[in-house]
Order: C-alpha cells, then sequence, then structure tokens
C-alpha cells in the first residue's frame, strides 16, 4: 500500500560531523534540497549535543519538518576518537510523519551496525553507495509503504515498513486493563521511555490502570499517557476489568471459537497465565 500523500517523504538528507569542516551535508535525494544556507540554520537540531543522540528528533522549521536520530560512535581509530553523523528524513511542515518515526530509528541502528561491520560510513569508497540506497529507500517508501535493500556487497539487507497508526489516541480510564497483543520479547523495553519501562512489568491483562500506577509507584497521570502511547503503537489494547458484580454472557459468535482452530489456539493464549 502506497504512504499518503500527506506523509510522503520529500527527501533523505544524510549529514556528519567533518573533524575540520564541522556539520555538512554529504548526501541528500533529492540533491540540493536542502541549502547550504537553510542547514546553516537548522543544523544544531541535525548534529546534535551528546545529550541528544540516539534519541529520535523532530524541528519544524522553515516549512519543513526534519526527522532523524542522531549517532555517535565512539572509537580512538576515528578523527577526534568519535564518527558522528545522522539520515533524516524531511517532509513538509503538515505532514503526518508518525508512520516514520520506528523507521527512522531502524534506519539509524542498520547505519551503526554497517559501519561496525565494514566501515560502511568511514570508509570514503564505500560511502558512495549511499546516494543509491537513500535513493531506493526513497522511492520504495514512497510508492509502496516498504523497502528491501541490499548492501555491504548484498549480505545485509534494510528492511523498513511504515506503521499505520490511528489518528486520535484512545482515552483510558482507571478502571481499565492494558494486555499486551504483541510479545513482550519482540520488543526492546529501552526504546520506550524511562515511566513507561517502570510500568511495563505490571501490564498483565489483569491490573487494572489505578492498581498499575499504584504497586509501580507511578503517578495515575503518567500511567495514562504511557498507556495512551502504547495504544497508538497496537503493542497492547484495554479490556474491561473483571467485576464478580457483573452479569457476563456470550453471543452468537461463540460459534465460531468452535469452528476456527487458529481462533481457538489465540484463545488458548489469552486464556492462560504465562509461567514466571
Amino acid at each position: 500500500m502506497a504512504a499518503p500523500v500527506e506523509s510522503k517523504i520529500d527527501c533523505i538528507l544524510f549529514s556528519e560531523f567533518h573533524p575540520t569542516a564541522g556539520p555538512k551535508i554529504t548526501y541528500q535525494v533529492p540533491e540540493d534540497y536542502i541549502s547550504k544556507e537553510l542547514f546553516d540554520a537548522i543544523h544544531i537540531y541535525i548534529i546534535t549535543k551528546p545529550q541528544l543522540q540516539g534519541r529520535l528528533i523532530m524541528a519544524n522549521v522553515f516549512g519543513k519538518k526534519i526527522m532523524g536520530c542522531p549517532v555517535c560512535i565512539d572509537h580512538p581509530k576515528y578523527a577526534r576518537n568519535a564518527l558522528i553523523f545522522n539520515i533524516c528524513f524531511v517532509f513538509a511542515s503538515t505532514a503526518n510523519s508518525r508512520p516514520y518515526e520506528k523507521i527512522v530509528r531502524k534506519l539509524s541502528t542498520y547505519l551503526i551496525s554497517l559501519e561496525k561491520d565494514s566501515g560502511l560510513i568511514s570508509n570514503e569508497d564505500s560511502k558512495t553507495k549511499l546516494p543509491k540506497i537513500m535513493s531506493q529507500i526513497l522511492t520504495d517508501l514512497n510508492e509502496k509503504g516498504s523497502c528491501a535493500v541490499q548492501v555491504a556487497d548484498e549480505v545485509t539487507t534494510i528492511y523498513l515498513k511504515t506503521v499505520q497508526v490511528t489518528s486520535t489516541p484512545t482515552e483510558v480510564h482507571l478502571h481499565d486493563v492494558p494486555i499486551f497483543t504483541v510479545k513482550k520479547d519482540s520488543f526492546f523495553p529501552q526504546q520506550w521511555d524511562l515511566t513507561t519501562q517502570q510500568i511495563l512489568p505490571y501490564i498483565d491483562g489483569i491490573r487494572h490502570i489505578s492498581r498499575i500506577a499504584a504497586e509501580a509507584d507511578v503517578a495515575i497521570s503518567l500511567v495514562k499517557s504511557c498507556t495512551e502511547n502504547m495504544l497508538y503503537y497496537g503493542v497492547i489494547t484495554l479490556l474491561p476489568i473483571f467485576q464478580y458484580s457483573n452479569v457476563y454472557t456470550v453471543t452468537a459468535k461463540i460459534n465460531h471459537l468452535a469452528e476456527d482452530v487458529t481462533l481457538q489456539n489465540e484463545c488458548i493464549k489469552y486464556a492462560i497465565k504465562a509461567e514466571s
């Protein structure tokens, strides 16, 4: 499925910190989309201070929205003992860039691995492959919403896919019970903020929001905010709290359970509690 018109990528920009010239645009696709004058005015959001490295940075400036995840690889072999770079997606200022947040992070991780394995970025010869890689990513994501780009002599393939997210966050109530819709080991807790990491162990399909806040010793407002964020990305859903005072009954759809083996297996997964 092609990406929506409002979320098309206008440009992919690769920038690095040169040991003598400082922050600069090394490559961009299409060429000259970001002028040198504009880059000089906004490079502090692209080649950032150490405190912001490794974080997703969004800058909405001069009619453009620029999203990147600045990288610093420390090693004595590099000039000034560090390799600093960033690969950024550029959108129109009003574009919906949320589907690309995970892609930018993932692409940054790919480049770190490729640099450590083969010196893709620090080697001037191999670095010339970047414009072709960036061009294919730009074209495929805009046209198909996904891409598979082979690099490093076809040993490594960069897989990227847009994540469609809901436009309106679901309201979370104190009595709601969050439950994971994906396996816990399918994502890294470190990809979430510190507060979310603190409440993750308490999400078990049994505890409700108020109880999670109490047991995790986190303010209820923060637990609700973190839960809404996870709902937005589709890693959890909400169940109503079980109460013995309520009356529960099945609907006619229960017949599907007797006929659908896949549904039966899904039911078992949700019904049993994994051993700790």
